[in-house]
C-alpha cells in the first residue's frame, strides 16, 4: 500500500513487461494486469458495460471530480457522452484551433523571456501552456484572467496533496465510511469547485443574453441530450469542467514535458523538427505538414502515456486466459506496460519515431497503442489533446534550442499523471536562424 500511494510504477515488477497477464493478491481485492491484446480488445472494445470503471481509484478522485465524465458508468456515463462528444467532433476542432495556437504563441514569447541557456524546470513551463489551452477553448479567456489564474494555483495545490489511492481504493465499505482524505485535498477541491462553479454561472448568464462565444463551453452547455431533450445543471457542469481541465491540462502538459526531454536527449530529431516547423505558418492546414512533429508526440505517448494505467471491474464471473476471475476483480489495463511490451513491440524501450511507419510499428499502433484508452470510452478529446501536442511542440522547437542538464536525469513518477520525480530540467536557448 505504500508503494502504490507512492507511486505506481516503482510498484511493479519487471517482469510485467513480458507476461500476458499478472495477479495481484490483497486481503482485500483481486487484481488481473492484462497486456494480451486479444483480451485488452475484450475488456475495452467487445464487451466495455462488462466491465465497468472501477471505484477503487475514482474514491480518490471525488472530492474534486464529483459525478463527471470521468468517473461514472452505465447509462448515466452513456447520457453525459451524448451531451459531451458532439463539442469534440470533427468540425469543431477546426474551431478550437485558434485558442490552441493563441497558447503555444504565447508561450513562446514567455519562454523567450528567459531563454538564455540556464537550467530551468520544463514541466512549470508546459504546465501554463497546457492551462492556458484549456481556458482560451473552454472559456474563451486567457490565463491571465483573474479567476484563470486562481483556479490555475489551485489545481497544482491539489496535485500536490492527492494521491491516486487512498484508503477507499484497498477497503471496500459503505458510503458513509469516512474517505481519510487530506484536510488540504478537501480544502483545494472546494475551492477549485467554487471557482468552475463561478465561471459556469457567468457563461449560463452571457447564454441566456446571446452574448455568449462560440466556444466548448457554450457547446457543451447549450447541447441537449438526444434521448431525453435534457441540458447539463449548473452542478453536472462543474464536475465536467473539472475533468476537461484535470485530464486536458495534466495530461497534455505531462506530455509535451517529455517529449521536449526526448528531443533534447536526441538533437537529430531535434534538427529535424525544427526545420519541419520553420514551414509552419499557423494556419489549420499546415497540420497536415508536420509528420515528423506528430510522430515524435506520438512516440512521447508511447513511452510516457499520460495516464499508465486504467482499472475496470467484473460484474459476473469471467475467464482470463483459462483462469477463472470471480466477481468484483479488479482489471488494470496498463498502457505503461503494454507500449513497452517485449513481445509486441521491436526495441520497445528506444525513442524511434521512425517506427511508426515500420510494419511492427503499424500492428502495435492497432493492437498495442491506446494512450488515450480504446472502444466507447476512448477520450473524446483524444483528436483535440493530438492537435494540441503537435502545434505546442512544433512551435516551441522551431522558436529554441533545447538541450538536457548534466546530472539531472528525470526519474518517471505517476501520481495523477506521469511526471518526473524531481521536475525535467533542460537548458533553452534561443534557435538562431
Amino acid at each position: 500500500m505504500r508503494l502504490f500511494r507512492a507511486d505506481i510504477l516503482s510498484a511493479q515488477p519487471a517482469k510485467l513487461y513480458r507476461a500476458w497477464m499478472a495477479e495481484f493478491r490483497t486481503p482485500f481485492f483481486r487484481s488481473y494486469l492484462v497486456n494480451d491484446p486479444a483480451l485488452v480488445k475484450q475488456v475495452l472494445n467487445v464487451r466495455p458495460d462488462d466491465f465497468p470503471k472501477s471505484d477503487r481509484i475514482g474514491a480518490g478522485l471525488r472530492p474534486l471530480l464529483g459525478n463527471s465524465v470521468f468517473l461514472t458508468n452505465g447509462a448515466e456515463w452513456k447520457r453525459q457522452r451524448r451531451i459531451i462528444d458532439p463539442a469534440f467532433e470533427g468540425g469543431r476542432l477546426r474551431d478550437t484551433f485558434p485558442g490552441i495556437l493563441g497558447a503555444a504563441q504565447a508561450g513562446v514569447v514567455r519562454m523567450g523571456q528567459r531563454a538564455d541557456g540556464t537550467p530551468q524546470e520544463i514541466e512549470a513551463i508546459t504546465s501554463h501552456i497546457a492551462a492556458d489551452v484549456i481556458f482560451r477553448t473552454l472559456f474563451s479567456i486567457p490565463i491571465e484572467d483573474k479567476i484563470a489564474q486562481e483556479v490555475f494555483h489551485a489545481f497544482r495545490a491539489y496535485q500536490r496533496t492527492q494521491p491516486i489511492l487512498n484508503l477507499a481504493a484497498f477497503v471496500r465499505g459503505p458510503a458513509w465510511m469516512p474517505r481519510f482524505f487530506r484536510s488540504e485535498t478537501r480544502k483545494t477541491a472546494r475551492t477549485i469547485r467554487k471557482l468552475i462553479a463561478q465561471l459556469t454561472q457567468d457563461r449560463l448568464a452571457l447564454i441566456a443574453a446571446g452574448q455568449a462565444p462560440d466556444d466548448l463551453a457554450t457547446k457543451i452547455l447549450t447541447t441537449k441530450d438526444p434521448e431525453t431533450g435534457q441540458t447539463f445543471t449548473l452542478e453536472e457542469m462543474v464536475d465536467q469542467v473539472a475533468i476537461f481541465f484535470l485530464a486536458g491540462h495534466e495530461t497534455s502538459a505531462s506530455a509535451l514535458a517529455w517529449a521536449l526531454y526526448l528531443l533534447a536527449l536526441h538533437p537529430e530529431w531535434q534538427n529535424k523538427l525544427a526545420e519541419e516547423a520553420s514551414q509552419f505558418t499557423g494556419a489549420f492546414s499546415d497540420l497536415s505538414q508536420l509528420k515528423h512533429t506528430r510522430d515524435v508526440f506520438r512516440e512521447t505517448l508511447r513511452l510516457y502515456p499520460p495516464v499508465p494505467m486504467m482499472v475496470r471491474e467484473t460484474v459476473q464471473p469471467e475467464v482470463f486466459r483459462g483462469r477463472p476471475v470471480k466477481t468484483g476483480a479488479q482489471v488494470v489495463l496498463s498502457p505503461w506496460h503494454l507500449h513497452r511490451h517485449t513481445r509486441l513491440w521491436d526495441n520497445p524501450d528506444a525513442f524511434d519515431p521512425a517506427r511508426w511507419d515500420t510494419q511492427n510499428g503499424k500492428t502495435c499502433a492497432r493492437d498495442a497503442y491506446m494512450p488515450f484508452s480504446a472502444g466507447p470510452r476512448m477520450c473524446s478529446g483524444a483528436g483535440f489533446a493530438l492537435i494540441e501536442g503537435v502545434v505546442l511542440l512544433a512551435l516551441v522547437v522551431k522558436n529554441f534550442e533545447l538541450s538536457c542538464v548534466a546530472e539531472r536525469d528525470p526519474v518517471p513518477l505517476a501520481h495523477l499523471t506521469v511526471r518526473a520525480k524531481d521536475g525535467i530540467w533542460l537548458r533553452i536557448k534561443a534557435r538562431t536562424p
